[in-house]
């Protein structure tokens, strides 16, 4: 890897983990728009989102007409698909005006200079988000990288009605969640409380970041992997505990297997985040109206604070030819009230913007969960509390060593620190191979 390159990317990565607001924006020289045309703008707009065609004409029929802006939507694949997909379209200089992007990329995205910055160009749309929100997308500099879209806040959720049938307490602590793991099972033997799956990443990820964890920071010109570290540790120690002495299931997510367990009662609560009612609808259609959302249960009675996982923003690219207008469109799509709804209603998202989550679409309950009125006011004041993100250059490997690793770790009921160690080797080995710096 050139030292440029690597320089750069190391840079970021102080800005992301140690939110140094005085460096310097790592953007291209033209970030804050360069040559724009003045007649009509045509842009387009790679994302996954569903239903994004829909919104989208809210913009060219409305805004986008009078500002003579036209977006067009082209669907992708998400993910790391994505990812590798903007990184090879830019070095082609061929990219597209705007991208969506998983905050865990954002790093990745400004390191290979793909994405511009548009601080310049997007007015107050800062104060349209919380502080932890807001600071992924400018990885902790004065540099704007990408406008909030969705945010995934964690939050726990249970069978309300077999809670009190069983006489359990809604955890509000990790060590309450344990006692009322080993509760159930000397009441129910063929029940659980709920299991640990190896199938999603994002969900490990979001748990230690709650914990406190910081998977990449740096120390000088070099990386620091610490995706072993204590807070990391005590989420594998917790969760491994509970699976070898048979507290928990072991399943996987997402299976014939684990719907049918969610659906029979089975098992009777999931740690999850605030799309989980889609999720829960489809995959336990008879329990409608039987389950109930609270925060997440804290390492410790006096701290109030969630993980995130999933979330998306989107970024204007450096190859766009017209960046202040992208930027405009990013920032009308992110924080307008009308785009919201449409995003919501079409897309199922639940929007990054504070003042969003409380109106329109989020003044009544999802369907599958009208029993608990409440239900967008806990998520939002859950969302304010999200841990701040420290994201790296190689995500995609260290996700799929969790996925193999913590896999076989669970389904023996074997050490899942083992697993965590092999997590760390594979991401620091990886890393090397790359050319970047790691400190040991």
């Amino acid at each position: 890897m050139p030292n440029t390159k690597r320089r750069r990317l190391v840079a970021t990565a102080i800005a992301v983990t140690l939110g140094a607001t005085a460096l310097a924006a790592c953007g291209s020289s033209d970030d804050d728009g360069g040559s724009e045309s003045s007649g009509p703008v045509s842009l387009t707009y790679w994302t996954w989102t569903p239903g994004m065609d829909k919104v989208v004409k809210l913009w060219n029929d409305g805004p986008g007409k009078a500002d003579q802006i036209k977006v067009t939507v082209q669907k992708q694949a998400s993910g790391d698909d994505l990812v590798a997909k903007i990184l090879t379209a830019h070095k082609a200089g061929n990219g597209p005006d705007l991208v969506q992007a998983e905050y865990q990329a954002l790093p990745t995205l400004v390191s290979n200079d793909a994405l511009a910055d548009i601080s310049k160009n997007v007015g107050d749309a800062k104060s349209k988000f919380a502080d932890g929100v807001w600071q992924q997308t400018t990885l902790g500099t004065d540099a704007v990288y990408a406008i909030p879209q969705d945010i995934g806040p964690m939050m726990f959720y249970y069978r309300e009605d077999l809670f009190k049938q069983y006489g359990l307490t809604v955890p509000t602590t990790w060590e309450q969640f344990a006692e009322t793991a080993r509760a159930l099972k000397k009441k129910s033997p063929d029940t659980d409380l709920t299991t640990f799956s190896a199938n999603d990443s994002g969900l490990f990820a979001g748990l230690a970041q709650q914990a406190g964890a910081k998977w990449w920071t740096t120390s000088g010109d070099k990386w620091k992997v610490g995706i072993d570290d204590a807070a990391t540790k005590k989420v594998a120690d917790f969760w491994g505990g509970l699976v070898k002495e048979g507290a928990i299931d072991n399943q996987p997510m997402y299976t014939p297997a684990w719907n049918k367990a969610l659906d029979t009662g089975k098992q009777i609560a999931w740690v999850s985040a605030v799309w989980a009612p889609g999720t829960l609808a489809s995959a336990a259609p008879s329990t409608k109206g039987k389950w109930a959302v609270a925060p997440l249960p804290q390492w410790s009675a006096s701290e109030n604070v969630t993980g995130s996982w999933g979330g998306s923003s989107t970024g204007v690219t450096t190859d766009s030819k017209n960046k202040k207008a992208a930027a405009k469109f990013a920032a009308w799509l992110n924080t307008d009230g009308d785009a919201l709804n449409a995003l919501a209603k079409e897309g199922g998202i639940y929007p990054a913007s504070t003042s969003a989550q409380l109106s329109g679409a989020f003044t009544t309950p999802p369907e599958y969960f009208a029993n608990q009125p409440d239900f967008y006011k806990v998520a939002a004041n859950v969302a304010k509390t999200t841990a701040p993100s420290a994201w790296g250059p190689n995500v995609n490997v260290a996700y799929t060593t969790f996925k193999d690793a913590f896999a076989a770790a669970a389904k023996n009921k074997s050490d899942f620190s083992a697993a965590l160690a092999k997590m760390q080797s594979d991401t620091v080995a990886d890393m090397k191979k790359q050319g970047f710096e790691v400190s040991e």
